[in-house]
């Protein structure tokens, strides 16, 4: 989810064999993101006024009650996890082009843990705070989701959130072992995408949990789709890039109204059809550079705050509704504005005092162990 966000600068391509297409010079896409503070909004909303739950114990009410009008809305607010995934498919691809696996492995690394780290620590004592909105986790479920391995570790989630970031994961390692090890291509980026999506699809009558874990069939086709789209952003539209496009959404659209509508009756299956259509065709206008005039500086600020956003803004969300909401007799409207540029000001601090200076030493630090790991003084 997610969670993606390197640098969205196109890295110039090495030169290609065969026919491949030839690359086009790109630069900064800052359209792409204002879309991800977009669908980082879109799924805020949905914890916020969206759904029931521990959000109503803290409005002490349904939100739908509250914000009759918005909550119609944002219960489809949730798709904003597959709009980022539509997204991270594309910066994946963009971001990988000419660098190694290592390069790959340690701007990952550098990008997601250290706001993870802060996050899971923060939540934990807003936990321990004030109970009644999420219970407080054990220290050995604290511990396990440091790795961020704690959902197939059947280990509770300290952030709500972070099931998106283990579809990222496996997205990242599918795409590094089938195609950053080799070296990003076109042919290769479209065969990868070709196998996972036929893949993707035998997967659904299979019944094999493990398989169903790697291929990931509920989300493949998103992040396929976005991997298409910057092959289109780079070298131009051709038939087959395209077709890669049109099969994606035909499959993303089927998953997201099985997942989202088929045990939810309450959201109309042509308004999910709808929003999975408008993430595809914004990341599409983005690849055809449609959203060039789009050059705002303030959209580079608003991309760096959507990972930390993502983060801390569900359960800290909650317990800034329920002191503000219930316990200080702030009405509901104040209350959301006030929540959600809290939530946004707190996101900053972190990418400020957190991502930017950890996130830099960390990358350096691995850097700097591959180097030193040559060194006949270390011994290995």
């Amino acid at each position: 989810m997610a969670a993606s966000s390197p640098t969205l600068a196109a890295v110039p391509a090495p030169p290609t064999r065969g026919t491949a297409p030839a690359p086009r010079p790109r630069g900064r896409l800052l359209a792409l993101d204002g879309l991800r503070l977009v669908a980082a909004l879109m799924v805020c909303l949905y914890h916020y006024t969206g759904r029931g739950g521990t959000v109503s114990a803290s409005w002490h009410t349904h939100p739908a009650r509250l914000f009759p009008v918005l909550s119609r809305a944002a219960v489809y607010g949730n798709l904003g996890v597959q709009f980022f995934f539509v997204i991270s498919g594309f910066v994946i691809c963009m971001s990988s082009w000419g660098r190694t696996l290592g390069d790959f492995f340690r701007s990952r690394v550098a990008r997601l843990y250290p706001a993870y780290w802060v996050a899971l620590v923060l939540v934990t004592a807003a936990s321990l705070a004030l109970p009644a909105v999420v219970r407080p986790v054990r220290l050995d479920e604290f511990l396990v989701n440091l790795t961020m391995l704690q959902q197939p570790m059947g280990a509770t989630r300290v952030l709500g959130v972070c099931w998106t970031l283990w579809a990222e994961v496996r997205f990242y390692v599918l795409f590094a072992l089938l195609v950053v090890l080799r070296g990003v291509t076109y042919r290769r980026v479209v065969l990868f995408a070709a196998v996972w999506t036929t893949a993707a699809v035998l997967c659904r009558s299979s019944g094999d949990e493990l398989l169903n874990q790697v291929v990931m069939p509920d989300y493949a086709p998103f992040f396929v789709g976005g991997l298409a789209l910057y092959l289109i952003h780079r070298f131009g539209g051709d038939p087959l890039a395209w077709g890669i496009v049109a099969m994606s959404w035909l499959l993303a659209q089927s998953e997201a109204t099985r997942g989202l509508w088929g045990p939810h009756p309450h959201r109309d299956p042509y308004v999910v059809i709808l929003v999975v259509t408008a993430a595809f065709a914004a990341v599409a206008a983005v690849a055809l550079d449609w959203t060039r005039r789009a050059s705002w500086p303030w959209l580079a600020t608003a991309g760096a705050l959507t990972y930390p956003f993502y983060l801390v803004h569900e359960h800290l969300g909650w317990f800034v509704i329920r002191v503000l909401h219930r316990g200080l007799g702030l009405p509901a409207w104040p209350t959301l504005a006030v929540t959600v540029a809290g939530m946004l000001l707190l996101a900053w601090l972190l990418h400020r005092f957190v991502e930017r200076p950890l996130g830099t030493r960390l990358k350096r630090a691995l850097k700097e162990r591959k180097l030193g790991s040559r060194s006949p003084r270390r011994g290995f």
